[in-house]
């Protein structure tokens, strides 16, 4: 082939591609809401509503899936390619022409269509080109490895001392490949124990999460919480539990990546995740068209942002990078970080000062600080697909070194919800009276966070028991020391009854409820307590 005819091939491509739009596509409705919250089983995991219930987190008419029905139906219209789906926001992700996609409005089960391209409609997004430069290659063989600075520097050393290593607690991972994960060395642990649950991969359609080997940032991503080697590395919650998404497609810069990470956050919420880690930022896409503002980034106007403001709503702490941008004219985070719902992280060196590539706050006042945190995101210590410990660049990093430290301290303090536990880690940062742009509240301290904690808590819950237990007309709360709120769901969340008790009346009656298994919720203003009943 010629030059010219190459060039004039390379043009009808560029041409074709621009042609071809994204969208996003809102419903009017969703099918058989009240059955589904009738019985939550139907939609979402027992894990998940246990979640949900341990919280005090209302299951929703967000937690219905789409009317497949009208997903089907728009397969079904000329030139449109359905990419994903969301039924946090009611929407599915479309591409094809502009006629095409405009056509769709038509249906009367569509609500509303916002195009990526904010030409056409006042929408858009983009995204953040996160560092991940290899520093160095050098194996360690002490104690914690090159991963001793990033891990003492926060204090979460010390609570794997106290034998809070994250587990009981689960954790999915958004990022653009895990090749190995399966089957290299440093990952054995969690095969072990049965804590590497599985995942999906958005991008290709698979559920083989590990096929794709062209990237590993995933792999060095998870191996800073869950990796373990023996006296050469420990991650900062190595006995979690985790799902692997890949949702970033590393060829193509595109907003179907905001839907797909949507989706992975949903089918996260409905397996019964606590929290979530994505080292992933959207500011710019290849079609300049699509491309997001520094204004845009309000926590409100991107996709990415949206959901993953609902994923907070639901219980799941969401933990996110703050961008690599710090030193461009972006300068500020890239979405998701930048809802005030999700915890964003930034970056500094080995000796506590800010990396020159973290992402900073917005200059534009604001209700909330960006970023929360920062933890060790220059040199950081990794292993790649390869088994091999390195350093690498990057809030990509210091991002899921926080992760799995908020896990370790959430198997601490069980009774905490996500806000509570975001706060408190903020409360015990380095900067927590005077917090800025640039490293938002400071470098926290969780062995700090603990110690608060649990000094502001009166632990007056921690002996109540139910007595007789199985009960046939009621029971008793011994060793109740305080009054409490009393309420009592069955195994679907589903609010029985609830009560006002006291010490000294600390009989409750239970006639009238069908024999079976109850969850019992205590709470006073400081904390709560769950326990579980079996009615005769």
């Amino acid at each position: 082939m010629n030059k010219m005819l190459l060039v004039f091939s390379f043009l009808l491509s560029a041409l074709f591609a621009v042609a071809q739009q994204d969208a996003w596509v809102f419903f009017t409705d969703k099918p058989s809401v009240a059955s589904a919250l009738a019985d939550p089983s139907t939609i979402l995991s027992q894990k998940a509503i246990d979640r949900k219930l341990s919280q005090g987190i209302v299951i929703d008419e967000r937690d219905v899936p789409v009317n497949e029905s009208y997903v089907e139906t728009l397969r079904n219209q000329p030139n449109i390619m359905v990419m994903a789906q969301s039924k946090w926001l009611n929407a599915v992700h479309v591409r094809g022409s502009e006629a095409d996609i405009s056509a769709i409005e038509d249906l009367a089960f569509v609500e509303a269509i916002q195009f990526a391209d904010r030409n056409l409609n006042s929408a858009g997004r983009s995204i953040n080109y996160e560092l991940d430069v290899d520093i160095e290659a050098t194996e360690i063989t002490f104690n914690y490895g090159n991963a001793q600075n990033q891990v003492e520097m926060i204090s979460t050393h010390m609570l794997h001392q106290g034998g809070y290593t994250g587990e009981g607690l689960t954790i999915a991972v958004m990022d653009s490949g895990f090749p190995n994960v399966n089957t290299m060395a440093a990952f054995q642990r969690l095969r072990s124990n049965n804590d590497l649950l599985g995942g999906y991969d958005f991008v290709d359609g698979t559920e083989d999460v590990y096929a794709f080997s062209n990237n590993d940032h995933g792999t060095k991503v998870l191996s800073t919480m869950a990796g373990y080697i023996e006296d050469s590395y420990v991650g900062t919650a190595p006995d979690a539990s985790y799902y692997l998404f890949r949702t970033e497609d590393v060829y193509n810069e595109n907003p179907v990546e905001e839907s797909y990470w949507v989706a992975a956050a949903e089918r996260a919420d409905s397996l019964g995740v606590d929290l979530i880690n994505t080292s992933l930022g959207y500011t710019v896409f290849d079609n300049a068209n699509y491309n997001y503002s520094p204004s845009d980034m309000d926590g409100q106007t991107s996709f990415i942002s949206r959901g993953a403001a609902i994923a907070s709503e639901k219980g799941i702490l969401v933990v996110a990078s703050a961008g690599n941008l710090g030193h461009t004219a972006w300068e500020i985070v890239s979405a998701p970080a930048d809802t005030e719902a999700v915890f964003s992280i930034g970056a500094v060196d080995a000796d506590e000062n800010l990396m020159w590539f973290s992402s900073l706050g917005s200059t534009v006042p604001t209700s909330y600080q960006k970023p929360d945190v920062v933890a060790q995101g220059g040199s950081a210590a990794v292993i790649d697909k390869n088994n091999a410990i390195m350093l690498n660049n990057g809030t990509s990093f210091s991002g899921p070194i926080i992760c799995g430290s908020l896990a370790s301290l959430w198997q601490a303090l069980p009774w905490y919800s996500a806000p509570q536990l975001k706060t408190l880690v903020r409360s015990t940062a380095s900067q927590a009276n005077s917090p800025d742009r640039f490293l938002g509240y400071g470098i926290p301290d969780f062995n700090q966070a603990l110690i608060s904690a649990l000094s502001l808590s009166d632990n007056r819950l921690e002996e109540v028991l139910v007595y007789p237990n199985p009960a046939k007309q009621g029971f008793y709360l011994q060793n109740l020391q305080t009054d409490i709120d009393l309420v009592i769901y069955n195994t679907l969340g589903k609010k029985i009854k609830n009560f006002k008790v006291q010490p000294s009346a600390n009989y409750v009656s239970i006639e009238g409820m069908a024999k079976g298994i109850y969850i019992l919720k205590l709470k006073t203003q400081s904390h709560s307590k769950t326990l579980k009943l079996i009615k005769q």
